[in-house]
């Protein structure tokens, strides 16, 4: 026979309301008393039945999760994980669920997102992405849905999106002015997909470094691709094959740059002695590279853990003041990066 709350609430010597409050998580119940009663639960192996209760309360309790891309192409990038650990760490602290969504075009995710909203899936949702123009991000605010924003809007009318993000201008900027430091002036940027606010705020952060330094932005110096190790290698074919070769690159993310090492490598260049290189993301794998890489720590785990924290706020308080959420960043130095020498400029010539 099934356990029932009833046998819950005798066990924990408790009323039936106070096991239905405690599952419910209400504030209004003492600590001592959840404890009492979720033993209770281990004990007689009871599970509360999350499918009527989301039918009588109007709530699923699970987040949809809306990634950039199909989830072959996603979880190529150890960012995705990560992120996406945060936002379960913070989710299950407060009892919810994920819904990742699967869809393998833009078209694709953006029906599956009418259907999270329009069929009830989901209390809210999280885009682990900015992207220009975006007709998700559209849609759910025209929709007043609860969703919250890994990056930042692009429109400028969006100012009461609840978004988490970097200060990816000053990141771009800041390791920029670094390469500067050590003497490069030819300097390469290797951006992802342009169509990612993320991408563009890096390539103006990199854009004011090199203005307020004096020096000319160079059109062939400016290279987008995937942010995958295949873009990276694309990316260095085109760069190398300049008759200026850049002495320095900064590449977007740090799965672009293992494509830019080895495809250097395959050239016979050496980093840092050949081209210095500085990425962004830190993933867990970037210091395990030959050499180490230098890269932007962005606290990849906290961006999911406040995104998920944000949006729960939002589900349980309707008009919340909208919060614009900045995670800080630092440069993680290792090898890849080196002062210009004067043998390495002449190379580059």
């Amino acid at each position: 026979m099934a356990v029932t709350i009833k046998d819950v609430a005798k066990l924990a010597d408790v009323a039936p309301s106070t096991v239905s409050r405690v599952i419910a998580n209400s504030p209004r119940i003492s600590d001592r008393t959840k404890e009492a009663v979720r033993e209770a639960m281990n004990e007689l192996g009871y599970h509360p039945n999350f499918n009527a209760r989301s039918l009588a309360n109007q709530s699923t309790k699970t987040i949809g999760v809306v990634m950039p891309n199909s989830a072959n192409k996603t979880f190529q990038n150890p960012f995705f994980p990560e992120v996406i650990r945060g936002i379960s760490s913070r989710s299950h602290q407060l009892e919810y669920g994920l819904y990742l969504s699967t869809g393998q075009t833009e078209d694709e995710i953006f029906e599956e997102v009418q259907d999270m909203v329009l069929g009830k899936r989901v209390d809210g949702i999280i885009l682990l992405y900015s992207r220009v123009n975006d007709k998700v991000m559209n849609y759910l605010h025209q929709q007043k849905f609860p969703f919250t924003v890994i990056g930042r809007p692009y429109e400028p009318s969006m100012t009461d999106l609840t978004y988490v993000n970097n200060d990816n201008f000053k990141a771009a900027k800041t390791v920029t002015e670094y390469l500067l430091l050590l003497g490069h002036e030819k300097i390469a940027f290797i951006g992802g997909n342009l169509d990612f606010v993320v991408t563009v705020d890096h390539m103006e952060g990199y854009r004011k470094a090199l203005t307020n330094a004096g020096i000319d932005l160079r059109d062939e110096y400016v290279v987008f691709h995937e942010e995958l190790q295949e873009g990276g290698q694309e990316a260095v074919i085109d760069l190398m094959s300049l008759a200026e070769r850049p002495t320095a690159l900064i590449v977007a993310d740090d799965i672009m740059t293992f494509g830019v090492m080895r495809m250097l490598a395959e050239m016979e260049m050496s980093v840092p002695d050949d081209v210095s290189i500085i990425s962004f993301n830190n993933v867990t794998i970037s210091e395990l590279s030959s050499p180490p890489m230098t890269t932007v720590d962005i606290n990849i785990f906290s961006l999911g853990y406040e995104a998920a924290s944000c949006l729960i706020d939002l589900i349980h308080k309707p008009g919340i003041e909208p919060k614009q959420v900045l995670i800080p960043h630092k440069m993680i130095k290792r090898q890849t990066c080196q002062r210009l020498t004067p043998k390495l400029n002449e190379k580059a010539k």
